[in-house]
């Protein structure tokens, strides 16, 4: 909804729907401009919020019928504080349909700890932040049957936010543990590096590079940085503000003179970019840190430049 912008009717998630759609479109299209894959992806959306993944499933299903793929690549279902059988069942559902137009489905086990777009799960009880290699294979077996493209958000002492050390009790071993878990039950059929599960490590911002490391080695995929990423945007808005504080206290009138104007300077793009800048640059820790630089054969990133027409089916024509 805040891409659709807050006075748009919201009935129905009519407007939340509309403006996720915008913001794919945008990104497919900009995408092609500057000629990089991008993965398309919804965070967290929990059973009352399913109306809403319902519309851009739809979207997608719409896409793929002129263009082959569908409009975004993944979604994720978070039912955690559903019961399990709940959960699965649900998923089950979401995954068949999704399967159907090469879409992946992220779904949650065990409960992420901390608060992030109003859920808070701060007090809730802490072997609830640690789930079994029992469910992880419930999990796996009754997704399997339908279809491989499905990721798990096992919970091994995961919180949004960041907070002082100590505070916060990662366990990736967890994830080792149900992988071994599982090939032991798969038998033969257990793939050859005995790590049947893709997983998902929720709550990655302020994570020590140990935890990230052990974590990834255990089966993780994707990390999520939210917090981080909120920060490192901010951090750049902070620093244009310290940087040029002295010109930005009117529009007119600076050390440079009472009568210079300082639009160049209050210009919202101005201060948009410094943390677009500052937030590059988070990012490209975060890729060291998760070991996923250059691994898509691509060679080194040109030069962005305009190319002609939809290539890649990236405008909606």
């Amino acid at each position: 909804q805040f891409y659709a912008g807050k006075d748009l009717d919201n009935s129905n998630y009519s407007a939340a729907i509309a403006g996720a759609i915008s913001g794919a479109f945008h990104v497919r299209t900009m995408a092609e401009q500057y000629g990089v894959p991008v993965i398309l992806h919804t965070d967290h959306c929990s059973k009352k919020l399913l109306p809403w993944v319902d519309g851009l499933i739809s979207a997608s299903e719409r896409y793929y019928e002129k263009h082959g793929e569908p409009l975004f690549s993944s979604h994720m279902i978070d039912l955690s504080e559903e019961p399990i059988e709940d959960n699965i069942d649900i998923c089950k559902d979401y995954l068949a349909r999704m399967s159907k137009i090469g879409m992946l489905l992220e779904m949650e086990l065990g409960i992420t700890g901390g608060e992030e777009d109003g859920v808070n799960n701060e007090d809730v009880a802490k072997e609830d932040l640690y789930s079994k290699p029992e469910e992880i294979y419930q999990v796996y077996e009754e997704l399997s049957k339908i279809s491989p493209m499905f990721t798990v958000a096992a919970a091994f002492g995961n919180v949004h936010g960041v907070y002082s050390p100590g505070n916060v009790e990662l366990d990736p071993e967890i994830l080792d543990k149900a992988q071994n878990y599982i090939s032991d039950k798969l038998g033969d059929d257990a793939p050859v590096d005995k790590k049947p599960v893709m997983f998902v490590f929720h709550g990655g911002s302020g994570s020590d590079i140990s935890d990230i490391r052990r974590a990834l080695g255990y089966g993780v995929i994707k990390m999520n940085i939210d917090t981080d990423t909120q920060w490192s945007y901010w951090e750049g808005i902070k620093n244009f503000e310290a940087k040029y504080h002295d010109y930005l206290q009117g529009q007119i009138g600076n050390p440079d003179g009472a009568d210079k104007p300082n639009k160049k300077y209050y210009d919202p793009r101005e201060c948009m970019r410094a943390a677009e800048v500052t937030t590059v640059d988070r990012l490209g820790q975060c890729f060291s840190d998760l070991k996923c630089e250059g691994i898509l054969g691509l060679g080194e990133k040109k030069s962005a430049g305009n190319v002609f027409g939809p290539a890649l089916g990236g405008l909606p024509v």
